[in-house]
């Protein structure tokens, strides 16, 4: 086969080919929490390769090394080594309550790269037409290379959708935009601008255009990435994310179509794969329709609770007898929330856990797919304090325990626990699958105040019989707890 190549060409190919299997085997074990750093630099490995084939084996058609200037490759080293730097420093220092923010900006910048490809490679094709006349002239005979155009004008608007999509993520992760901003008539604009946007392009593809016209394509779809992306309640941003993924994802694997390049074409297929699926695993969490998602029709979040029911009296426990409750019990599960992040206690819930199971009481965390700001956030978050996976129950398999559950302890979380889901039809979230800890023998609620999720509806979980709130600071209260426990 690399005889058949050429020795250069065949090189950069297995590479590719090395660089492919290494996606795929990284994929295919970051679906098991004890495999997944290993499948990440696996997959991390295979880029690297990847990347110093293109660069060291770059051929031209006869499968010949093409001569680089020393100038080039130092700028792209210095690329490369910069890119390294800054992404390796700000891995390491973000802090686990960050981490979405980070997630959501990386993946703009995938997007980005992939909508800057597609401006470049346009100058590079009309460049050809002006240089050489004889192109122009079989252009004029054959036809537009529509299969061309139409494949960068698509990369082009979807990097760009994503890119500016997920700069408003970030800020509304990061609370610069805490609250939707809905335009009169948002959805008729929405869609409006969407199929302007793709008719645009589709009359570009059949009659031609210039680079003006395409940088028009361009703006319009940072345009429509902001439209599509300011509506969306903090609630839904699980969803977004994973959406907005899987955009880039798509915008990559056209990349690879235009040069041809296999790992690319891979890489960008597997992203755009897998955040679709995880996007479906989430709107079915959220209760949500991929059509609603897609044309904004979701995001909603109500001020005020929709039940019209007496909700009665909350109570209040103190750690003392929490301690006792947790001391004599013989089952408690742990539901994680952003609280628990804010206030960096992952390791004081782990220090909790086995103080507990030192006295014979059997732990378990209860994980909601949309629990946190991004998919997979808790898991994440506790294990960083080195949580046993097989603790870590999702929510189809940990609600059937609860009926034998002495207590369940909520830190942090708020409407991936709200019975209003199940019993109230006017209630904005009613439908969407929840933990059922109103199922448990005894309830406790950690937050800083009875202030509502990001959902801004009032939690019915709080005024049941069976609920107690224990206040504050997620770490101060379980470092409160524990001194309680030692002290029995």
């Amino acid at each position: 086969m690399i005889m058949e190549l050429g020795l250069y060409t065949g090189i950069k190919t297995v590479s590719y080919l090395c660089g492919a299997l290494t996606f795929i085997i990284g994929l295919k074990m970051m679906g098991s929490p004890k495999r997944a750093r290993s499948g990440n630099a696996i997959a991390a490995l295979g880029m690297v390769v990847s990347i110093f084939a293109t660069i060291f084996f770059h051929t031209n058609a006869q499968g010949e090394l093409k001569p680089i200037p020393v100038a080039v490759y130092a700028v792209l080293v210095l690329a490369l080594l910069s890119g390294t730097l800054v992404g390796w420093i700000t891995a390491k220092k973000v802090q686990m309550t960050k981490m979405p923010e980070l997630v959501s900006m990386f993946n703009g910048m995938g997007g980005a790269c992939a909508a800057l490809i597609s401006i470049i490679e346009l100058q590079h094709l009309y460049h050809s037409i002006n240089a050489n006349p004889l192109s122009l002239l079989l252009f004029l005979a054959n036809g537009l290379p529509y299969g061309l155009i139409a494949t960068i004008l698509a990369g082009l608007i979807i990097g760009s959708v994503s890119f500016s999509g997920s700069v408003i993520a970030f800020l509304k992760l990061n609370g610069t935009m805490a609250k939707p901003i809905r335009l009169p008539y948002y959805n008729i604009i929405n869609t409006a601008f969407l199929i302007a946007l793709i008719g645009y392009a589709i009359y570009f593809v059949l009659n031609g255009g210039t680079l003006a016209s395409a940088m028009l394509l361009f703006l319009g779809a940072l345009v429509y990435g902001v439209l599509f992306t300011i509506p969306i309640g903090g609630a839904d941003m699980p969803v977004v994310i994973s959406l907005l993924n899987s955009f880039t994802g798509l915008a990559a694997a056209f990349g690879g179509f235009l040069y041809d390049n296999k790992v690319m074409l891979t890489g960008g297929i597997l992203v755009g794969s897998a955040g679709t699926l995880l996007t479906l695993v989430m709107c079915k969490a959220m209760n949500r329709s991929l059509s609603s998602v897609i044309f904004g029709a979701f995001g909603a979040s109500a001020t005020t609770s929709a039940s019209t029911t007496e909700k009665g009296s909350t109570r209040d426990l103190n750690a003392s007898d929490i301690a006792v409750l947790m001391n004599y019990s013989k089952k408690v599960v742990i539901v994680p929330g952003y609280g628990l992040a804010v206030a960096q206690a992952q390791h004081t819930i782990k220090e909790l856990e086995n103080l507990l199971e030192e006295r014979g009481v059997e732990v378990k965390y209860a994980i909601h797919p949309v629990a946190g700001r991004m998919p997979g956030h808790m898991n994440v978050l506790l294990a960083e304090s080195n949580v046993s996976y097989d603790k870590l129950v999702e929510m189809d398999d940990i609600n059937p325990e609860f009926d034998q559950t002495d207590v369940v302890l909520v830190v942090g979380a708020n409407d991936v626990v709200n019975p209003a889901a199940k019993t109230d039809p006017t209630s904005p979230i009613y439908g969407m699958p929840i933990l059922e800890v109103n199922r448990a023998h005894h309830i406790i609620v950690n937050k800083r105040s009875m202030n509502a999720g990001y959902a801004g509806i009032d939690n019915l979980l709080f005024y049941d019989s069976k609920c107690a709130m224990f206040f504050g600071d997620a770490k101060k209260a379980l470092t409160d707890l524990i001194t309680e426990i030692k002290a029995l």
